[in-house]
């Protein structure tokens, strides 16, 4: 009872755990203890309302956009990679938990020997003896000719060992493995969100292609009808080479355009096919079928700094490191101080199998154990520094991802105002250019305007509508830069 009271002062240290205590993440804007109410380049035709985390896309109202998104989530190697790093940090949390009970093991033991005959000077040769091995007890008995001896020898035997965690060591590692986990988390969340927006990206620039691929060989075919009729004008004297070659040298600058065009095209097929983890050339005929640009919602929500800041996986990801950088520090912190280990052995054993069940032959043996390094010369405060410097760069991480989130978000709402403005100014120069070919069609039917007028008119609003188009893809291409900088398309990973 005297022994076991002597063990309690070491016990009670257990409760002890040396290190800073993780106490949030600091302050990264500037003087500022708190992010903005809102976003200075929001405007009011922005709702502040929180905006749906997952799904995002299901607002483009695009059956085939969210088929692939789908796709992309679920097959997507970029994705994977992410979630098998999250699988391994979980696992390691188990197992850092696991190190906090004690060690067992159980061996069981059987041993035949043929030893030949010992001369000890009398003549007298030992036929048996006793032992002990692994804790246990051991004997031998001999038999055979020529004086030899045969032993057997069976042995069971369990052992533990527990390290005390007095100095909180072990629960600082199990403190740093969790917050990794929960890191390794977030960084499922973000490749998702990155993911999301690529495709919705490939999806848009597709659809972009497509469709000025179309406009580009409409206004080929009027510039060669054009071209045509000039070359009439000039054959019959009432139009100048002068015209005859300009004619010529846009019907070239177009037809130089449909290539590319055609290339880019083939090129998003590709994209999409590896975003989705395809070969290339899995999706051109389900996509062969021209389709429109998908078009942004007229209302959009943005929230606000403080609501995206605890959204944006990227951020939780550079929290959660700052948070295991700090638990580290207690565990350099305790591996300065001493080592309590408890270790029990006991074993049974002896000549035969019956020796197995005669507690006579029992052997036990319990040595706690106090290891204290402590000529460590420097070593273990070189290694705290070394963790002192480590959280004070994720600390730097940190507060350089919330400002990066920030500008990120103010820019893409900036460029998403000035875009749907341009929108606005293409949409009105098309609706005029489509009048404009109304009117010189009445006019020429009339006889008050020549054929080459009514296609020239034709030719702009041709142009009008190449230019429209292109800045539809360019608004919803913003709308998914906005998504992403609000940290959007990201799904909580299941599984344990």
């Amino acid at each position: 009872m005297r022994k076991q009271l002597s063990l309690i002062p070491f016990l009670l240290l257990g409760a002890c755990t040396v290190g800073p205590n993780y106490a949030g993440p600091p302050k990264a804007i500037g003087s500022a203890a708190t992010p903005p109410a809102g976003f200075a380049r929001a405007d009011n035709t922005l709702a502040t309302t929180a905006p749906a985390v997952a799904d995002w896309w299901t607002t483009l109202n695009d059956p085939m956009l969210t088929w692939l998104e789908e796709r992309a989530l679920a097959s997507n190697p970029n994705v994977a990679v992410a979630q098998a790093r999250l699988k391994q940090a979980r696992a390691s949390l188990r197992l850092e938990r696991a190190n906090q009970a004690p060690n067992a093991n159980a061996s069981a033991t059987y041993l035949h020997a043929d030893l030949p005959a010992l001369d000890l000077g009398g003549g007298q040769r030992e036929g048996e003896g006793q032992g002990g091995a692994n804790g246990g007890a051991a004997g031998g008995s001999g038999s055979g000719s020529g004086g030899g001896t045969s032993v057997d020898f069976f042995n069971l035997g369990f052992d533990a060992s527990w390290e005390i965690d007095l100095f909180g060591g072990r629960r600082r590692t199990v403190e740093a493995a969790r917050a990794s986990a929960a890191a390794a988390e977030a960084n499922v969340a973000d490749a998702q969100v990155s993911l999301s927006a690529d495709v919705a990206q490939a999806y848009v620039g597709l659809r972009d292609a497509q469709q000025r691929l179309i406009l580009a060989r409409e206004a080929s075919r009027m510039q060669r009808d054009t071209l045509k009729l000039t070359e009439q004008r000039f054959a019959n004297g009432t139009a100048s080479q002068l015209e005859v070659e300009r004619l010529r040298n846009q019907v070239e600058s177009t037809d130089a355009q449909i290539l590319p065009l055609s290339s880019s095209v083939e090129t998003y097929l590709n994209a999409l096919a590896i975003l989705i983890g395809e070969a290339p050339g899995t999706l051109d005929q389900r996509l062969t079928q021209v389709g429109p640009v998908p078009l942004p919602p007229a209302q959009v929500a943005v929230g606000d700094p403080t609501a995206l800041l605890q959204r944006r996986p990227d951020i939780r990801a550079a929290e959660r490191n700052l948070a295991a950088q700090t638990a580290k520090i207690g565990v350099a912190e305790a591996a300065k101080f001493p080592r309590l280990n408890l270790m029990g052995i006991i074993g049974i054993g002896g000549t035969s199998l019956d020796a197995l069940t005669d507690l006579d032959n029992l052997v036990t043996l319990g040595a706690p154990m106090l290891q204290w390094n402590v000529l460590n010369f420097g070593r273990a405060n070189a290694r705290v520094g070394q963790a002192e410097g480590a959280r004070d760069e994720a600390e730097a991480r940190y507060r350089g991802a919330v400002l990066a989130a920030l500008r990120d978000a103010e820019d893409s709402l900036s460029r998403f105002r000035a875009r749907r403005n341009t929108v606005a100014t293409l949409a009105r120069a098309k609706a005029s250019a489509d009048r404009s070919a109304v009117l010189m069609q009445q006019r020429y039917r009339a006889g008050a305007a020549t054929l080459i007028d009514t296609l020239d008119a034709e030719r702009q609003r041709v142009a009008a509508d190449q230019s429209l188009s292109q800045a539809v893809a360019g608004l919803t291409n913003d709308y998914v830069a906005l998504q992403k900088a609000l940290g959007l398309g990201w799904r909580a990973p299941t599984g344990t």
